[in-house]
């Protein structure tokens, strides 16, 4: 019966051990959505320059970006410029003004330059919650009618963009063509 006992802790270790040498191998990056497949949730909310009330409707009709920053995110001010040249290129670019403050937004886009086609004021965080958001950046998929296809949680730089992510939008936007 001693014998027994002896062992039982070097079980639970070994358990514990296989359990933290699998973690070594995930990518910290890659956070599960239960959106991906689904249609964008609904909302109506301003745009940050505050003369429309945009809805899910006003995504429609071609595959985009959906991009969650925040003037208090460091990461998005590195991704920012990517962004923008994203957008030179033709890329669909919405963004979603995440729990910040509107005037601090309206500075940011004007310094900085606005990517974003369509630009969502989300004060409350509410449409953030919907979609699962964890933080800032966070970047969504949608197809022209406007179901989420993929995720992407970081910062989009140019060597993630071009070696992960262009292919899943152009994919989208050859999909979208009759």
């Amino acid at each position: 019966m001693k014998r027994w006992l002896m062992v039982v802790p070097l079980a639970l270790f070994l358990v514990v051990a296989v359990f933290l040498y699998r973690g070594l191998y995930l990518d910290p990056a890659e956070l599960p959505s239960a959106m991906i497949g689904k249609p964008f949730p609904a909302f109506s909310l301003p745009t940050v320059q505050g003369d429309k009330t945009l809805t899910q409707a006003d995504l429609l009709g071609k595959p985009a970006l959906v991009n969650v920053w925040g003037t208090w995110c460091i990461s998005c001010r590195v991704e920012h410029p990517v962004l923008n040249k994203l957008a030179e290129k033709g890329v669909v670019i919405y963004g979603i003004n995440y729990k910040d403050d509107n005037a601090a937004a309206l500075k940011w886009l004007v310094e900085f330059h606005n990517p974003y086609q369509l630009d969502i004021r989300d004060e409350d965080g509410n449409l953030g919650l919907n979609l699962g958001v964890y933080g800032a950046p966070e970047t969504f998929f949608i197809d022209a009618k406007g179901v989420i296809r993929d995720k992407y949680v970081g910062v989009i730089d140019e060597v993630v963009w071009r070696e992960q992510l262009a292919a899943k939008y152009q994919a989208l936007v050859d999909e979208a063509k009759p």
